[in-house]
Formats: structure tokens, sequence, C-alpha cells
């Protein structure tokens, strides 16, 4: 059987105290709820702590070695609750976060500032990455949550919808596809194209639905970065597909969009979290933003 922490208390106090009576208004326990803590504990350890030769209270060479392990022990105690009560009011923790690119610098940035100022003692760390590895981070538990597109593990991974995207045909200024109000998909065969990296969720999905419209494209190179498709469009050296959302990254002079139709595809984004897990206090409050961030009117 354990000591408890009301007989680690006792003891304490009683080794500091010249007597039980001041040991019992520094605890403020009873002298008599003091005298059982401190049989029980002798007990427990199987000898004796404080020395009865006399009526003042000394300790033995037992408990004299004992003592500073239980107040290192109470500290601990202490602090460990006091660690606890923080994370639970997101004074301190926590919070990894694995976004797609263009929900890490279109989305979060607002977020993460309005996060920043209501909890500041919570350390925040986003990876940009691709869907895939996404998904992975947050079944692995390396992250606490993720912004993506629908996982394809949803056994074990839950999605919360938050926002709705579109692919648009992205044009240097001049080109005859924005002479339109849209663009078929159809439409960008027979144009020199950019592609984003193939490995990501939104090439997969071009890929897609230029297979089903039967149109290929023309390749002249493809790009890692967003960034990098943006300029490249911009020195007129082809059009490109991409997010709604990941335009704002980069918009500039020489650069506009028109959306795709025909067909007509939604992107839906959202929130993943592992199923079987309870978030922490800080990420709930960090999935709580997001919500009322996109709630109130986000675009």
């Amino acid at each position: 059987m354990n000591p408890s922490i009301q007989q680690l208390r006792a003891f304490v106090a009683a080794a500091q105290s010249s007597s039980l009576a001041e040991a019992s208004e520094r605890i403020h326990l009873s002298q008599p709820a003091i005298s059982i803590a401190l049989r029980k504990l002798e007990e427990t350890v199987g000898g004796a702590l404080f020395s009865r030769a006399t009526r003042q209270l000394t300790l033995t060479p037992e408990g004299d070695a004992f003592l500073p392990v239980a107040i290192r022990l109470l500290h601990d105690w202490s602090e460990a609750f006091e660690d606890l009560e923080e994370r639970f009011s997101k004074q301190r923790g926590k919070v990894t976060v694995a976004a797609l690119p263009t929900l890490a610098a279109g989305l979060l940035p607002a977020i993460i500032a309005t996060f920043h100022d209501r909890y500041p003692r919570i350390n925040l760390s986003l990876h940009d990455v691709l869907a895939e590895q996404v998904s992975q981070m947050v079944s692995e538990g390396r992250a606490d949550l993720g912004l993506s597109v629908v996982p394809h593990d949803a056994e074990e991974l839950a999605f919360t919808p938050v926002l709705e995207d579109r692919y648009v045909a992205v044009c240097p200024s001049g080109h005859p596809l924005l002479e339109q109000q849209s663009v078929e998909w159809k439409q960008l065969a027979g144009h020199p194209f950019i592609g984003i990296n193939r490995l990501s969720s939104s090439r997969q999905d071009i890929d897609r639905i230029m297979a089903d419209v039967g149109a290929p494209l023309d390749i002249l190179c493809d790009a890692s970065q967003i960034a990098t498709v943006g300029r490249m469009v911009a020195a007129g050296l082809g059009i490109s597909v991409l997010p709604q959302l990941s335009f704002r990254q980069i918009a500039t002079g020489g650069i506009d969009y028109r959306p795709l139709i025909s067909p007509d595809v939604k992107r839906p984004l959202g929130i993943v979290m592992r199923r079987r897990h309870a978030p922490s206090a800080a990420a709930a409050a960090l999935q709580s933003l997001i919500m009322e961030h996109v709630e109130a009117g986000w675009r």
C-alpha cells in the first residue's frame, strides 16, 4: 500500500514544525487527524519516522533522510495538477496542424493570429503538406488535426466539412480564355499547360477529369509550388488549373482566372481528426475557432 498525499503533507508539516499544534495550523488539519496520518505512514513504511522520546517532534535518521524526498513528491504532485489545470484551461499546451498548402497559406494565418491572441501560451506548429501526408500525420498522431480534402481512410479518420472550393483556369492577361465568363474543361486542351505537383490531390483530380472529358493536356512542365505555377503563367508560358482558394497566393498583375465548368467540380475541404481519439483541450479550441472563422463569412 502506498502512502497517501495527506500522509505526506502531514509528515512534511510535522517535520517542519515544533509541535503538532503548529503543524495543524500549517495544513489546516486537526491534531488527531495528523497523528493518525503519521501513524499510518509509519505502518506503511515499516518503521518510526519521529522519535517519541520527548514531547518535541524530532525526526529519526530514517525520517530525516525521507524528508527531502517527501517534499519533492509533494512539489511534483502539485506541479502535475497545476500543469493539467493549465492545459484544460488552455493556458498551456501544444497543437500540431497538418494542412494543404492552399489552406495553410489562405485560411490559417488569420485563425492562427486569433488563436495566439486568445491562448498566448499554447505553442502551435504548422506543417503544409500534401493530402496524403496530412492523413498520415493525423492517423499516426504526429498532428492533432488536419485541414485537407476527404481522406481515403474514412474508417480511422473523421472528416468535418468546413468549406467548399472549386477549380479555376488560370491564364496570363490577354489570353483568349479570359474573354469567357467560364471555361469548359475540354477547352484546356491545345494550350501549353503548367502542371502542379503530380502527387497533389489537385493534380490527381485534374488528370482524372481531363481523362473523363477525353481532352489530353499539352503539359509544358510541372512545378511543385503554387507560387511557381503562378509566376510561369504570368510570364506567358502557359495556362494552368488551380483550386480557387489558392489564387489569393498568386494574385498579381498579369494573371487572372475563370471558373471551370462541364463538369462543375466541387472540392470539399475540412478538418481531419482521428476517429477514436479525443482531442486535447487546445486542439478542440483550435477546431472550434476554425469553424467560427469560416461561419463568420471567410472567403
